[in-house]
């Protein structure tokens, strides 16, 4: 039996990404244990545990009305991304047309550019206008870079399915309002899905536009926690830890729904093959 003998390179390479888990670990488990600790000073562990400080971050931080908020800002986010970039997404996997290579790019460029250079003057324009500050600009500026998101994520399973059926649905009889809910859409429900849940996350996650156009009654969950670290006053530091630990549950219960109804291998292009002569 042939046996594989590590590298050099190889051990390195395996002892940062253990270094980093480590670490990651570290982090995670200390707060999580602060969050239920009494007193932590010059011990290994907190003197004594207990559960209050997640009812004081619930009621200090009125965590009920911002996880509503977080809730309510990401299923409109979903649902206009969605409906926006779907249909989008379906223009640019079957129609060819002079500067399409550019609008990719365009569709690009929220997601591969940081947040905070294109969040500060978008922030700008939905102050002028009067959204910014109230819960229908976090849902404008969110939209941003969730449109393309939902764009770039649906071309693939659109150009997965073969145009000859939908050709085939309209030689039928088929108008186009049929060819979209009865063929095309049972089809696309899978990339339906991960897209909205990709957005969902990513939503959630999005820290930079949702704080540069929320306003008091408009925060969302990451919001909120970085208001907790440094608005004035003095506050435990156990309940910081508290609402910390409810965010990180918030997001990894939504990354597990993602990985359980998203497959990675089906988000690339579909091959075209070149007609044989």
């Amino acid at each position: 039996m042939r046996q594989i003998r590590a590298t050099p390179l190889g051990w390195v390479i395996w002892a940062v990404v253990v270094f980093f888990f480590v670490n990651l670990a570290g982090v995670v488990f200390s707060v999580l244990v602060s969050s239920f600790g009494t007193k932590w000073f010059d011990t290994w562990f907190p003197s004594g545990f207990t559960t209050q400080w997640y009812g004081d971050a619930w009621r200090e931080f009125t965590l009920l009305h911002v996880i509503v908020v977080t809730l309510l800002v990401s299923a409109l986010v979903v649902v206009l991304s969605v409906l926006v970039g779907a249909p989008a997404a379906y223009v640019l996997a079957r129609k060819n047309f002079p500067g399409k290579r550019l609008v990719y790019l365009t569709f690009l460029l929220p997601i591969l550019m940081p947040p905070i250079t294109y969040g500060i003057p978008l922030a700008t324009v939905l102050y002028k206008f009067g959204f910014a500050g109230h819960l229908s600009g976090v849902v404008l500026a969110n939209l941003v870079p969730s449109v393309p998101f939902v764009i770039l994520t649906m071309t693939p399973f659109i150009e997965q399915v073969d145009p000859r059926i939908e050709d085939a649905a309209r030689m039928l009889g088929a108008g186009t309002r049929s060819v979209f809910l009865k063929i095309l859409a049972p089809l696309l429900v899978p990339g339906l899905l991960a897209s909205a849940i990709l957005v969902l996350v990513r939503t959630v996650g999005m820290f930079e536009l949702t704080f540069l156009t929320a306003g008091p009654d408009s925060q969302t969950l990451v919001v909120a926690l970085y208001y907790s670290m440094s608005a004035a006053g003095i506050r435990a530091q156990q309940s910081v830890d508290a609402m910390a630990v409810i965010y990180t549950a918030m997001m990894l219960v939504l990354l597990v729904v993602a990985l359980r109804f998203v497959n990675p291998t089906q988000l690339v292009a579909r091959v075209k093959e070149e007609p044989s002569e």
